[in-house]
């Protein structure tokens, strides 16, 4: 019996190592807790909720589809000591609002560009996961005069880098789970959750769906980065992008996944702040 019970205790602690795996939890998410000027500005047909944190050469944070702005709470602990850091809910997302237009990345980097205008920022350096990091490179396509350099964590520039299934991974359905708890808080139409997911699915079963030839246009610097166990976004795809965009780095956090900010906030941060400079 003791034999068996050591067994036992042997095979549970063992389980519980493997599912201790940085890479497969989703820590809390880390609200921006640093004082900051915060509100809502008119663009392109909605009302878009921004923050603006620090001081220095300015900095736009944008976040991952479904998410909101409080998931950079790690980052601009360290950015807004160096840099005025922008950050702002996606139209849709969180608190801002969202109007009657089907949800595009050229619309949504454009709302960006709008939204520096309205703060009157000519040129920003942009760090963007997922969707933001689409957005980064796509304000880098079509608006490169307004962009520096662009921190690019687990983007996709086609459809077929992204893994298929991928909502049914552990970790990325519980992140949706809790996007979904968040946007009820949040969102000034808190019973839209289903719809808004239905809505931007649309979007993201075809878009971005860039060329070769288009990544070849980004002149800015760039620096793709992504983790060692991303759910979402295929290695191979990764490495393409920081192979086809002229000059780009590639930076792999080892295990960390698509949430690697969260994760390993610490490596996260010292690639970035490596990256961006103190300025």
């Amino acid at each position: 019996m003791n034999r068996l019970l050591a067994a036992a205790l042997l095979c549970t602690a063992l389980s519980m190592a493997q599912a201790a795996e940085r890479w497969e939890t989703l820590p809390a998410t880390p609200p921006v807790t640093t004082t900051s000027k915060s509100g809502y500005l008119d663009v392109n047909g909605t009302k878009l909720f921004y923050r603006v944190v620090g001081q220095g050469s300015p900095v736009v944070l944008l976040h991952g589809g479904l998410a909101n702005s409080d998931y950079w709470g790690n980052q601009v602990k360290v950015l807004a000591p160096h840099h005025t850091v922008i950050l702002l809910d996606s139209r849709g997302h969180g608190r801002s609002g969202r109007d009657a237009q089907a949800y595009g990345y050229d619309l949504m980097a454009d709302d960006v560009v709008a939204l520096l205008d309205r703060l009157k920022i000519k040129k920003a350096d942009v760090v963007g996961w997922s969707d933001g990091a689409i957005l980064g490179l796509d304000l880098a396509i079509r608006h490169p005069e307004r962009v520096g350099k662009i921190f690019a964590f687990a983007a996709n520039s086609t459809t077929d880098g992204v893994i298929a299934g991928v909502e049914k991974n552990p970790t990325f359905a519980a992140y949706i789970d809790r996007a979904g708890q968040e946007y009820k808080k949040l969102s000034p139409t808190p019973d839209k959750y289903d719809e808004f997911v239905e809505q931007i699915s649309h979007m993201w079963a075809s878009q971005p769906s860039w060329s070769d030839a288009d990544l070849k246009k980004i002149k800015t610097p760039v620096l793709i980065v992504d983790g060692d166990h991303d759910e979402a976004i295929k290695r191979a795809h990764t490495e393409y992008l920081a192979a086809t965009i002229p000059g780009a780095g590639l930076a792999i956090l080892p295990n960390a996944s698509h949430f690697a900010f969260m994760q390993a906030p610490d490596d996260f941060n010292a690639i970035m702040l490596n990256f961006l400079g103190q300025k």
